[in-house]
């Protein structure tokens, strides 16, 4: 069988059957797709993750499967280091006792913290909080909010505003 190069125009034959004529121009090709949404991304006030620090059930256990979006913050923190504080956030959703929530939010908030010096973050950058319900984002009527509210911030707390010097001057 031969397409040869007129696949999309042209006369093409195949074998055993009569020749045909391709008419018109081939489709264009496919939009790029859109660009991956970073998991960490630096804004003038926070180290925000687009994914959720999973920990295990009840617990300031930070699951393995976070371990790359934690890696990820690490890395992130030591591209910039214009950031000189950062205070990280735990915070919970109105489901279980106030007080339970605020101290295992506050458990959850120092494992992050420790997870980030075991890997090269100098612990006098780092403050860590658990805030339980306090500070919620949604509404804690619904599971997507209580979902929502579950979550862990970095916030950055002080950073050098200093612009650098321009090259050559």
């Amino acid at each position: 069988m031969s397409l040869g190069s007129a696949a999309c125009g042209g006369v093409t034959a195949f074998e055993g059957g009569r020749a045909f004529t391709i008419a018109g121009t081939p489709p264009p090709p496919p939009p790029p797709p859109p660009p991956e949404k970073k998991r960490v991304e630096v804004t003038e006030k926070q180290i925000v993750i687009n994914e959720k620090i999973l920990f295990e059930h009840d617990k300031a256990v930070i699951r393995t499967e976070s371990h790359s979006l934690l890696n990820e913050v690490v890395d992130t923190i030591k591209k910039h280091p214009h950031i000189k504080k950062i205070a990280i956030e735990g915070h919970a959703s109105s489901d279980g006792a106030d007080e339970h929530n605020l101290k295992l939010s506050d458990r959850r908030a120092k494992a992050v913290m420790e997870y980030l010096v075991q890997r090269g973050i100098p612990q006098g950058m780092l403050t860590a909080k658990g805030f339980g319900e306090t500070k919620p984002l949604a509404d804690n009527e619904t599971e997507e909010g209580r979902e929502k509210n579950r979550r862990v911030e970095f916030n950055i707390v002080e950073q050098d505003t200093a612009k650098p010097a321009a090259e050559g001057q």
